[in-house]
């Protein structure tokens, strides 16, 4: 019997009794109309799946009782970071979330000048919040239990200067010269890898890569779309370093 994995922003330990956000608990009795005393899995991201009863099914309240804490890693050894272009709507949305399921530790959005998406500070937010939700969904899914980190939307210069010092810094194309099976352990076991949004990098932009210490990585002779890009750099990097 598959039990239910769900993602709370609380602190959990055996023996206590927590009540639910609004989230999770319409995603647990709503969609999935669990009832007082069935079993579910709780994680906060901590490293552990929280096994868990519910205890009181409410209209306004829901609450389950922590029974046991199992610690989980299923992270990869290869710490990937994904610098992404801002791309429109449910292609965004799919980048995300096939991104967390393929293991990233932590995912950048930017706007190059290219960028079709103009976000102000008003929408920057709820798409921040959308794109959370993506990630912690996807999270539940797949078994992680350590979300990866989402920072807020930026320019590329502002985000590519908030990157940590350290590791390979890639950014796909076509006509890059670095191909994968020749590439270098990366150091402290972590990649940087960009990819444009659906208008590509402008000059200017890989100017900027460039000046940041990307190198062009050809994956192969076909242009793949901004939602294709990410995922099969991503997949072809665990392969090669990670856990695929």
């Amino acid at each position: 019997m598959r039990v239910t994995r769900c993602h709370v922003d609380l602190p959990l330990h055996p023996g206590t009794t927590v009540v639910l956000p609004e989230r999770a608990a319409n995603h647990l009795t709503r969609v999935l109309r669990l009832r007082q005393d069935d079993p579910c899995v709780l994680f906060n991201g901590d490293g552990h799946d929280y096994t868990a009863r519910l205890c009181a099914v409410g209209k306004r309240e829901v609450s389950a009782q922590v029974l046991a804490s199992t610690p989980v890693d299923h992270e990869s050894p290869l710490r990937i970071v994904l610098l992404q272009g801002i791309a429109r709507g449910e292609k965004m949305d799919l980048i995300v979330q096939k991104a967390t399921e393929l293991g990233v530790a932590a995912i950048v959005p930017a706007s190059g000048q290219r960028t079709e998406v103009r976000l102000d500070a008003e929408r920057a937010g709820k798409r921040m919040a959308h794109w959370r939700s993506v990630v912690e969904s996807a999270c539940e899914q797949c078994g992680r239990t350590r979300v990866p980190g989402l920072s807020p939307p930026a320019p590329l210069d502002a985000a590519v200067a908030g990157l940590d010092a350290g590791g390979l810094r890639l950014v796909l194309d076509p006509q890059g010269t670095h191909r994968l099976e020749r590439l270098p352990v990366p150091d402290a076991a972590t990649v940087i890898v960009a990819i444009g949004p659906e208008g590509g990098w402008s000059p200017r932009d890989r100017e900027v890569l460039h000046a940041a210490g990307f190198a062009g990585l050809r994956l192969g002779p076909r242009i793949l779309r901004t939602e294709t890009a990410g995922l099969a750099a991503i997949a072809a990097l665990q392969a090669r370093f990670g856990d695929l």
